[in-house]
Parts: structure tokens; sequence; C-alpha cells
């Protein structure tokens, strides 16, 4: 995944599921901070693409908090 998500695709998951999104990108992150201090790391432009892939799940958070967006609503089959 050279490319970053979008911010339209990070707004169709639940909150769940952004938290779920955060804490991997988070632990992508580290890793890749680990592998570029050991000289290991390939693609460094990686690094940009998950730090402003964080950057977006915490401003869809914070929209939704400050009631700008909300979630989606999921639709029950009856």
């Amino acid at each position: 995944m050279a490319a970053g998500v979008k911010a339209a695709e990070l707004r169709e998951l639940s909150e769940e599921e952004l938290v779920t999104r955060l804490r991997e990108a988070k632990a992508e992150l580290f890793n890749l901070r680990v592998q570029a201090a050991t000289g290991q790391l390939d693609n460094n432009r990686r690094l940009q693409v998950i730090r402003r892939e964080i950057a977006r799940i915490y401003t869809i958070m914070r929209e939704r908090e400050l009631g700008l967006s909300a979630a989606p609503t999921e639709v029950t089959a009856s």
C-alpha cells in the first residue's frame, strides 16, 4: 500500500474500527522508526504516509467528538 488511506474511507468506519486502525498504524510507525534507526528501512516515504494516516484518523475522531460529522449508522435487516 504505497498510498495512504483516503479520509472518505475512514469516515465510513465505526468508532471501534477507527481505534483499531489507529492502533495498527501506530504499531507500524514504531516498526518503521526502528527500521530507520537500524538502517534497514527501504522506503522512507512510508513514514510520512503512516504519519498522515494517523493524523487523518485523529481528525475524524475529533470531528465526531465535536459533532461536525456523525459516525455511520448501521442498517439492520428487518
